[in-house]
């Protein structure tokens, strides 16, 4: 048993803020209630900490299998530990693609035996997320998919994006987009505007993005599915989402940590600073901001895409995309949004729990019965990043030796401690 005490608990879920002692038994939460004791529990001292409902990420990459070199389960579930998540959803852009339930077990099996933390796989949408047929999708849930998706790249049409909410409806499974238009994106590294051509480097239009969420609410609209914005950027995607979100489409989406925090004018002849989608302009930027506060946006994601050093250690231009993220997500939710005042801290931690559940079709909140999965951080504590300290093997973020304010200080996952400041 482990007894949390003195804690501030807030769950966005139940409405929660007060202070409170939370009893876990095993797996479970078995009380909450002021001055808790329990003979023989071990002691958890929140003095001065907020105590939330595990965090969820809805969008990260493993790498796992194939593409070790850069990140593996077990290094990535303790990267995103120590980022004060709980559960992560893996995108199915492996080598092989997750396309099909022997993929998904062999992912389930190994997160069992060297997570750290729990992990959702996301299925492909399309066989080898190729666009052209359907994905075995009924047989990777039964072996253990929350979702579908063609990471990396959009579901490649229209028509293809039908079946696949067809199919998925009845099945329960939101479709998750990584929104682009490839004749638009083609060739370009970076998001169109001054600062490309000022650097030189190929622009890539915001429309790129906006013109494939108009396609999919469309699409939606007709279906009646659950839809997903992927990591969306630009005001105009997120004008998208308001429409369906007026129009009680079943319609969600999420905002990364970057994309918030950065802007194009940001990026210099660094490939940390190069990620999918672009890093937006600054309009751009404060609307997302808007949007995370006024409720139009679902969840954070991190959208943690781990590369070795030696495949970015090159010119922007051939550089993949992507940067790590697991340990930065709530310390720049903290600075970027709570500290100035643009969102309160329940707001965030709901960005972070109830509404990522709620895009999966799932309740998380703090309460007898209730799995133990807990997240335990402090608004305060002064600290700065360093990427080579990172359990990740990846090290391509551009906040690397960025000082904080607020940290996860715990990290709890079926009752037991899984990270610890």
């Amino acid at each position: 048993m482990l007894l949390i005490k003195n804690g501030r608990v807030l769950d966005p879920a139940s409405k929660t803020d007060a202070a409170l002692d939370i009893l876990l038994d095993g797996e479970r939460i078995s009380k909450t209630g002021a001055n808790l004791s329990a003979n023989g529990a071990e002691v958890f001292d929140a003095k001065g900490l907020i105590v939330a409902p595990g965090f969820i990420d809805l969008h990260c990459h493993l790498r796992e299998p194939g593409q070790e070199m850069s990140e593996t389960i077990e290094t990535g579930t303790q990267s995103a530990a120590r980022g004060g998540f709980t559960a992560v959803c893996c995108m199915p852009n492996t080598q092989p693609v997750n396309d099909n339930a022997s993929v998904t077990r062999s992912i389930v099996e190994r997160a069992a035996a060297a997570g750290a933390v729990r992990v959702w796989p996301i299925g492909a949408a399309s066989m080898g997320s190729k666009g052209e047929a359907l994905a075995e999708i009924s047989a990777m849930k039964g072996a253990g998919i929350v979702a579908v998706s063609d990471d990396g790249k959009p579901v490649a049409t229209a028509r293809l994006m039908r079946q696949v909410m067809d199919y998925c409806t009845p099945l329960g499974l939101p479709v998750i987009d990584h929104c682009e238009d490839p004749s638009l994106f083609a060739g370009g590294v970076m998001r169109e505007g001054p600062q490309s051509l000022k650097l030189g480097l190929q622009g890539i239009p915001a429309q790129s993005e906006s013109i494939c969420v108009g396609r999919d609410v469309e699409v939606a609209l007709l279906t009646g599915a659950r839809l997903h914005i992927a990591h969306m950027s630009t005001f105009g995607s997120l004008e998208y989402v308001r429409f369906a979100k007026r129009t009680k489409l079943r319609v969600t989406c999420e905002v990364t940590p970057h994309h918030f925090t950065l802007t194009d004018e940001d990026v210099r002849y660094d490939s940390h600073y190069k990620m999918n989608p672009p890093l937006a302009s600054r309009s751009d930027r404060d609307a997302l901001i808007a949007g995370l506060a006024d409720g139009s946006v679902d969840a954070i994601a991190t959208d943690h895409a781990p590369h070795h050093a030696a495949s970015k250690d090159v010119e922007f231009d051939r550089a993949p995309f992507g940067i790590i993220g697991f340990e930065t997500a709530l310390a720049l939710g903290l600075s970027e949004l709570v500290h100035p005042g643009k969102l309160s801290l329940m707001r965030l931690v709901e960005l972070f729990t109830a509404g990522p559940a709620r895009v999966l079709g799932m309740e998380r909140k703090i309460a007898a019965g209730e799995p133990a999965d807990l997240t335990v951080f402090s608004t305060g504590h002064e600290w700065t990043y360093r990427a080579a300290e990172s359990p990740s093997k990846s090290r391509n973020t551009p906040f690397d030796g960025r000082a904080f304010r607020g940290a996860p200080m715990a990290t709890i996952v079926a009752g037991r401690i899984v990270f610890r400041r």
